[in-house]
């Protein structure tokens, strides 16, 4: 099963209901015999691929956070095996659970407790998983809007599960993510045309935010198809700034970013800072402003605004948001659905 296709605007503008329905339908889940089984984890390593390796970022830093230790690997490094890894949970995120190296991990964990995150059930990884939660079935976007979003509120939720956490922060998050696009359109309305004419973009980010660097690169590449590419805030000071110029830069945080943000901005450089911080825009530094909130929820509100810029740049470089170049059929067990995509060729912006 494939799942039910929609538009990616559609997904935008149905995402704070959809996340209405994912919030309850995964707390249900959790609170039964799979919660029960969770919190006996004590070493889970989690494995994706694409977007689902991005959202993992977030549990390792929740879990990492009470004191358990959690790694995140590409589901492509253990297709042969978990040699080398001491788990006693291996957990495999797969929107659609046709993900061939996700599916070929799991083949290969034998002898260690398996739990599939997915969206569509049933699904190949579902079926090889000792457990399960799903998000409910979701229509989602091929360039994911509502799979992705609602894959890290169930991915907090989880790990919530496994710390031990005290009930979770995600109350209200639907409403604010309506209202975060809201402000988001129109600081995306104020640098669209020459963020459209960038030849590449650095998405920087440190902690759980990571996820939105990493998913918002991701898009950039899918949807406007703009080369970019994404760094931890620390390690983008370690030299890799060095190479801006007609580049996009797309911040998040409300530490150190607030000053890196500063800095391109003051040397010319297009910026966008997504914070909590009071921060006054400027020339060249946009800035979408985020209430304070736990950090899955801020992860959420941030893939928002992501996901904003590029709806907004695909417009620009005339990019049809739900074109294909590159048909790789052996990413998803019994191929990609081409009817879910519109052939194009390479875009060349001047």
């Amino acid at each position: 099963m494939s799942g039910t296709r929609i538009t990616f605007l559609d997904g935008q503008a149905g995402q704070p209901q959809a996340l209405e329905r994912v919030i309850a339908h995964v707390r249900r889940q959790l609170d039964g015999p799979v919660g029960d089984r969770l919190r006996a984890v004590r070493r889970p390593l989690l494995a994706g691929i694409g977007a689902s390796y991005a959202a993992l970022a977030l549990p390792v830093e929740v879990l990492r956070g009470h004191g358990v230790p959690a790694q995140r690997v590409l589901a492509s490094e253990i297709e042969e095996g978990l040699g080398g890894f001491d788990t006693d949970l291996l957990v495999g995120v797969s929107q659609s659970g046709r993900s061939s190296e996700t599916i070929a991990a799991f083949r290969a964990a034998r002898g260690v407790p398996t739990l599939a995150v997915l969206n569509v059930t049933p699904s190949s990884l579902g079926a090889l998983a000792g457990l399960t939660v799903d998000l409910g079935n979701e229509p989602d976007s091929c360039a994911s809007t509502v799979g992705f979003t609602g894959t890290v509120v169930a991915l907090d939720l989880i790990a919530g599960v496994i710390a031990g956490r005290d009930g979770d922060a995600w109350d209200g998050v639907p409403e604010q993510a309506e209202a975060v696009r809201t402000r988001a359109a129109r600081a995306v309305a104020s640098l669209r045309a020459r963020a459209a004419r960038c030849v590449a973009a650095d998405c920087v980010a440190s902690g759980a935010s990571r996820v939105t660097a990493e998913e918002a690169a991701l898009l950039l590449r899918e949807v406007p198809r703009m080369p970019a590419a994404a760094s931890v805030t620390r390690n983008y000071l370690h030299g890799e700034m060095e190479s801006a110029g007609n580049t996009l830069h797309l911040v998040f945080g409300c530490g150190r970013e607030v000053a890196l943000a500063r800095s391109l901005s003051a040397a010319g450089h297009l910026t966008l800072l997504v914070t909590t911080a009071r921060v006054e825009a400027s020339e060249n530094l946009a800035v979408v402003r985020l209430p304070d909130s736990s950090p899955g929820a801020r992860v959420v509100l941030e893939t928002v605004v992501a996901q904003e810029l590029v709806a907004a740049l695909s417009d620009e470089r005339n990019v049809p948001i739900e074109s294909i170049v590159f048909i790789n059929d052996d990413t998803k067990e019994g191929g990609i659905v081409l009817a879910d995509f519109v052939r194009a060729a390479p875009v060349a912006v001047s």
